[in-house]
């Protein structure tokens, strides 16, 4: 009986023993810590298996294992039997299979997972997720670029799964997108907090060429150059320093896009609300250049308050040049308010009326008449133009150039730098005009004509004989006699009775100076002679012939 016990008994067990499940390959299963021996820890995983797991695997980045004997642990099954008879067992492989598990999970819902990078890879980092490793690029790990992350390896912290590919164990993550979910509640908070006008302290993050980046406790707003003061600005770095705290006022809140607007000068007083009163229209003032532009210069009367001289308020006389060749940045000018628009905030000022006109200044010093002495700056087709004092310049017409021949020709005579007198015959203020003359500086006409007026009866002598009449010299001032003028007999109208070198008596209808002719009539002599002796002698109405009466003059003459 008992022999038949035994038998049945050990049955039973070799039945139950090929019963029991034997655990996959390639599979996840429950072990007990027997022993911990040599840096291994030897782990019973039940079905009468036990395999060795070097204890490093159970140790998280950065920190040291944790594990003791009876510690239940879960760990991946490679092969039942390896060729020291034991099961061939890994830890990380589990953590892998878990951790991929939980991840996918974690994917799906749109859930943040922690993790530590711990590892440099080309184009970024490799992070911990747990047991699965996962690439972080380079472009994900901040809001803006990082050029140490040192303190940031090893850090338990949570990231955004951006890819997953379990098949080719490719997962992407991102610290950034993190980051800015985060930033983004911050930013909505502290913009929640902030009213449009309101005054709050800042520390100037940024300093760029428009502007400055001021935090205002999580959230950035932008203080524009134009806004940091009433005076022009022409670089930020004049007035703020990286880490400042100002005090700023919000100017605007942008809810979709939460950009926020600052100003610093809307805190200080405008200095405009006085510009009117202060600065009454053609007043002159100091100022100082700040700006210069093509059309003008901006000058500044008082910090804030700027006036733009345009270019042509800017010189009488120099007129196509640019303000730069005038005045120079930071140069300090006397200027005359020309003009006041306080809605626009602008203040039109002007450079040369703080100075006399050139043009009065000449006209007073040198009346029509006068002399002067300059060089020729410029010859044209119509003229020449002469420097004159002040920086102006006066005009010879072709007309005033010479009296003899043509001015065209004359013109040839001239060149740049001469030094020429001439006469001052005309000066237009309003134009910015000056005429002068050079044939003018020929007296020898009026020396000439000196007592000659209209109606003189003079001697001249003839020096040329033409179809249309005679020419006449009388003291070298030559002129021409019409053969109209040549007798009042039409018959003795013909210039070949008279001979070169005849003298003559003729009457003087006309002196012009301007031309330096003498107007001369024979015709109008033996006019003035009848007519004297018609009063002399009687008239044709007491009966006495002309014959009579001319009979009884010349007998007079003779006498």
């Amino acid at each position: 009986m008992a022999t038949n016990t035994s038998m049945e008994e050990f049955e039973a067990l070799l039945n139950e023993s090929f019963e029991m499940d034997t655990p996959d390959e390639g599979s996840v299963v429950k072990g007990k810590v027997l022993a911990i021996e040599a840096g291994q820890a030897i782990i019973d995983i039940g079905y009468k298996m036990e395999g060795r797991i070097d204890i490093k695997e159970f140790a998280e980045p950065g920190e040291a294992a944790k594990i003791a004997v009876g510690d239940e642990v879960e760990v991946f099954l490679d092969r039942v039997e390896n060729a020291r008879g034991e099961a061939s067992i890994s830890r990380d492989k589990a953590r892998r299979e878990e951790a991929w598990d939980r991840l996918e999970k974690a994917y799906a819902d749109e859930e943040r997972v922690e993790g530590a990078i711990f590892g440099r890879v080309k184009g970024g980092f490799t992070v911990d997720l747990g047991g699965a490793v996962a690439f972080l690029p380079g472009s994900q790990v901040d809001v803006r670029p990082v050029r140490d992350a040192g303190p940031l390896m090893g850090l338990k912290q949570p990231f955004q799964i951006l890819k997953m590919d379990r098949r080719r164990g490719n997962i992407v993550v991102s610290r950034r997108a993190i980051l800015e979910e985060s930033r983004a509640e911050q930013r909505a908070e502290v913009i929640g907090n902030l009213t449009e006008g309101q005054a709050v302290d800042g520390v100037v993050k940024n300093i760029t060429e428009y502007g400055a980046f001021v935090d205002l406790g999580g959230v950035d707003g932008l203080l524009h150059v134009t806004d940091m003061a009433w005076r022009r600005v022409n670089d930020p770095r004049e007035i703020l320093t990286i880490g400042e705290t100002v005090k700023v006022q919000v100017i605007k809140i942008n809810k979709e896009t939460h950009r926020i607007s600052l100003g610093m000068k809307q805190l200080q007083d405008d200095p405009w609300g006085e510009v009117a009163a202060k600065y009454a229209l053609d007043s002159t003032h100091q100022g100082r250049v700040t700006n210069i532009t093509d059309y003008g210069a901006f000058v500044e009367l008082e910090p804030g308050v700027e006036g733009l001289v345009h270019v042509s308020e800017m010189s009488w006389t120099k007129k196509n040049v640019h303000p730069g060749k005038i005045v120079s940045t930071s140069q300090e000018v006397e200027v005359m308010v020309l003009e006041i628009d306080s809605a626009k905030r602008r203040v039109s000022l002007g450079l040369k009326q703080t100075q006399r006109n050139p043009w009065e200044v000449f006209a007073e010093n040198n009346p029509v008449g006068k002399e002067i002495e300059g060089e020729v700056k410029n010859i044209t087709e119509f003229g020449l133009f002469v420097g004159l004092e002040n920086d102006i310049d006066g005009m010879v017409h072709l007309s005033d150039i010479t009296w003899d021949g043509r001015g065209e020709d004359a013109l040839g005579d001239f060149r740049k730098g001469d030094m020429v007198k001439a006469v001052v015959t005309e000066v237009d203020v309003e134009k910015e005009r000056i005429s002068l003359s050079i044939k003018a500086m020929d007296g020898s006409f009026d020396t000439a004509v000196d007592g000659v007026k209209r109606g003189s009866i003079i001697t001249v002598e003839v020096t040329s004989i033409e179809d249309g009449g005679i020419e006449v010299e009388y003291e070298g001032a030559k002129s021409f006699i019409r053969r109209s003028d040549l007798s009042r007999d039409r018959a003795e109208q013909r210039p070949e009775r008279f001979g070169v070198g005849d003298k003559l008596d003729v009457r003087v209808t006309n002196v012009d100076a301007k031309t330096r002719r003498l107007g001369l009539s024979i015709k109008a002599r033996e006019i003035a002679e009848e007519k004297e002796a018609v009063e002399q002698y009687g008239s044709s109405d007491s009966g006495a012939s002309l014959g009579d009466i001319l009979g009884a003059a010349l007998k007079s003459d003779d006498s």
